[in-house]
């Protein structure tokens, strides 16, 4: 319990700094700063190596590359707690993985049924579907020791499971048209990664080498590009009997893990959070791209995860841990639609007409203003209703 302890300590830190860092984003995009926020963002960066040439804008390089080591983390936490965490075992896993699904389904459908006859709006469907670890365990946070430890962890899991069907939602939906050769080479790359795996490679240098070969044949490929930090996460080793570091797995996640939270999710809010509030607000509350996306976010989230945990239980298929309450685990659902990374991320890669990316924007903040608001709310009434419950109890000398 001491690691989930430091872990929460971390996240609340590093979920003010992300705030901190969409509100400076908003102000720089919404003053006379204006200029100098859209020069920085759109500075073109150029890298080329003999005849291979990479030319893409800084946030690009922010988006595409910086965020690898997002997904590295997320892989390693997702391989850790599955092989040895609190994901080991089946009735520890079960729940958060149908609150999950029914978090990803809900607010789909939602989001689908109100932009049904728009095909280039149906293409954000994808946009209210993740939940952000970061700011989710951030806000919850802030509620301090009353909030049992088991509801972190569950809300955790839940996270993990809803990171797992994001990458595969970017992955199979949201790439660009395929290219072959280097689709080739990213196979090559992953089978590498695989024998390194296999042969117990503890070597640094090894997967930063065949990492970027990954990276730079996804990017080529069409294939979303971050996710190259998955593969590399799930190819290192959690145990090496004849090293130095017992768990090179355990290692890579502690010297990432701040890196993490503390730069790299706050510099992807900053450089995708400033939204010119005039322009887009001028038509999101008409839009039905902002309609889906705000209620897919505080409406299906909450529906989704909590009546996925109820069926889920009643079936005898997951069990609900003692020490939480069914109120305190419909304040997690109402906190799973705190979605700004993984969403803001797939709205970027849902839209090109930079219009609708704006007004998704602005709806996955005020969708994630709202539900992290009601979440904290209710879980504070919860957790309120059980310490007076207990307080009686003392009196009554029960």
């Amino acid at each position: 319990m001491g690691r989930i302890t430091r872990l929460f300590r971390y996240e609340q830190t590093s979920g003010l700094i992300v705030i901190a860092a969409v509100l400076l984003a908003l102000v720089a995009a919404n003053s006379p700063l204006a200029e100098i926020y859209a020069l920085v963002h759109h500075t073109p960066v150029h890298f080329r190596f003999g005849p291979l040439v990479i030319d893409e804008p800084l946030v690009q390089w922010i988006n595409e590359g910086l965020m690898v080591i997002f997904f590295l983390v997320v892989g390693l936490e997702i391989k850790r707690q599955l092989l040895e965490g609190h994901l080991a075992s089946y009735k520890r896993a079960a729940l958060p993985v149908f609150a999950a699904l029914g978090g990803m389904t809900f607010p789909a459908v939602i989001y689908a049924s109100l932009n049904w006859a728009d095909p280039i709006a149906l293409r954000g469907w994808a946009i209210p579907t993740a939940t952000d670890i970061v700011l989710a365990l951030g806000v919850l946070s802030l509620l301090g020791s009353r909030v049992p430890v088991s509801l972190r962890i569950f809300l955790t899991a839940l996270a993990i499971f809803d990171d797992i069907g994001a990458v595969i939602v970017v992955g199979f939906f949201y790439g660009e048209p395929l290219s072959v050769m280097p689709l080739l080479v990213a196979g090559l790359a992953i089978l590498a990664l695989i024998l390194i795996n296999r042969f117990r490679v503890v070597l640094p240098a090894a997967y930063i080498v065949v990492g970027l070969v990954l990276w730079v044949a996804m990017l080529k490929s069409g294939v979303e590009a971050a996710l190259a930090g998955v593969f590399i996460a799930l190819a290192v080793p959690l145990h090496v009997s004849d090293s130095k570091v017992s768990s090179p797995l355990r290692h890579t996640e502690r010297r990432f893990h701040a890196w993490n939270v503390l730069l790299v999710v706050p510099l992807f809010a900053f450089f995708n959070a400033g939204i010119t509030i005039d322009s887009a607000a001028d038509s999101w509350p008409l839009e039905t791209v902002s309609l889906g996306v705000i209620a897919g976010l505080c409406v299906g989230k909450q529906i989704g995860v909590f009546c996925a945990s109820r069926a889920a239980v009643a079936a005898g298929l997951a069990q609900l841990p003692e020490s939480i309450t069914w109120m305190q685990l419909y304040g997690v659902a109402l906190l799973s639609g705190i979605g700004f990374t993984m969403s803001t991320f797939v709205a970027t890669l849902a839209f090109d007409d930079l219009e609708l990316i704006s007004s998704a924007k602005l709806s996955i903040l005020i969708g994630s203003l709202l539900s992290a608001s009601a979440g904290l709310t209710v879980i504070r009434l919860s957790t309120a209703t059980k310490i007076v419950r207990g307080a009686k109890a003392l009196s009554s000398g029960k």
